[in-house]
């Protein structure tokens, strides 16, 4: 097991969410969930998740079906196609700052209900998603970030980190996906929609270009979802360590604490600042691992049980039950699906 292979799960709250327009609009949903490799079963479990990459492949499946790499969240569609414009036009620039200029205007002709704007604030470099003063779905919110934010990093190919995301809608049951995509900093129910960053950063030479951009375009939207994650939380920094080593050889608190040179009381105590604890973070890395492992159709659930740390496949079973509230089954059954879809945006 290593890191790279660690790309993380989304709540099925956002496939909820992904799938609104297209419900409304009389599309056969079993059919885009088979496609996207998503057991339907899924979408009646609130605590279930899918991998990262199946969200990618559902979100590509979905933009084909309806015309619209947006979900159908605007009064006008964003065609297929107009990311890879937006890429190709936005790669063209010389520093970030004009990059990110580019980008907002483009999505401010493709898109009529939201307009980016993009100003310095002292140190800051701030990023405000006007909604014309009505409020949107927090989905339509995170999503238009994911596409800004995901190219703006891809431009200069490194993560730009993110001093704090405000939302105007109200916080979400679940905010892990936008906690682990985005930042920690969130705040919810605010004055405005915004991203905030170092403003030294806006200086940054592109180091893609035209010529070059064709790539990134082919890998996304999963690299949009997975690439440019936020990495920096202690949560992040503990999935790492222990994504290279298997479940059996994972340290106790204390001893990772050592490790990183810090008392347990310290290490309890930063992770609760991120509303997390090692044990619940251990079950997630476990159920992580599971959902990937299982929706790939390469190993056997005993084969599963027996990668993540159990020695018998019963109490496997018992727990990827009480963290998903579905049978390791149904990721099984997703897998099962012939159909491929190539996740592009």
């Amino acid at each position: 097991m290593n890191e790279a292979g660690d790309k993380g799960t989304v709540s099925i709250e956002l496939v909820h969410e992904a799938l609104l327009a297209a419900l409304a609009r009389g599309v056969d949903v079993g059919g885009v969930l088979r496609q996207a490799r998503i057991d339907e079963q899924l979408l009646h479990a609130p605590l279930s998740r899918v991998s990262a990459i199946a969200y990618a492949k559902l979100w590509a499946v979905l933009a084909d079906l309806l015309d619209d790499e947006f979900f159908g969240m605007d009064s006008h569609p964003m065609r297929r196609g107009s990311f890879r414009l937006m890429c190709q036009a936005s790669a063209g620039a010389e520093t970030l700052e004009q990059a990110i200029h580019r980008i907002l205007r483009f999505l401010g002709l493709v898109l009529d209900d939201f307009q980016g704007e993009l100003r310095r604030e002292a140190a800051f470099a701030v990023i405000t998603l006007h909604d014309h003063g009505k409020m949107r779905r927090l989905f339509a919110y995170g999503t238009w970030f994911i596409l800004v934010h995901g190219l703006a990093c891809g431009l200069v190919r490194r993560r730009i980190p993110l001093e704090q995301l405000t939302f105007r809608s109200p916080a979400p049951l679940d905010d892990s996906h936008y906690r682990t995509r985005f930042c920690q900093n969130l705040v919810f129910d605010a004055p405005s929609t915004q991203i905030r960053f170092d403003a030294s950063l806006l200086d940054l030479k592109l180091l893609e270009t035209p010529a070059s951009i064709s790539a990134f375009v082919r890998d996304a939207p999963a690299n949009l979802l997975v690439k440019y994650r936020n990495e920096s939380s202690v949560s992040a920094l503990i999935r790492r360590r222990l994504r290279s080593q298997p479940p059996g050889d994972w340290p106790e608190l204390d001893e990772l604490a050592r490790v990183l040179c810090m008392s347990g009381t310290t290490l309890q105590r930063r992770l609760q600042v991120e509303g997390m604890n090692y044990q619940r973070l251990k079950d997630e890395l476990r159920r992580d691992i599971a959902i990937d492992l299982l929706s790939v159709d390469v190993f056997t659930v005993a084969e599963v049980a027996a990668r993540i740390g159990f020695q018998e496949t019963s109490a496997f079973h018992r727990a990827f039950k009480k963290w998903t509230g579905v049978s390791p089954g149904a990721y099984r059954r997703g897998s099962d699906v012939d159909a491929t879809v190539q996740p592009k945006a």
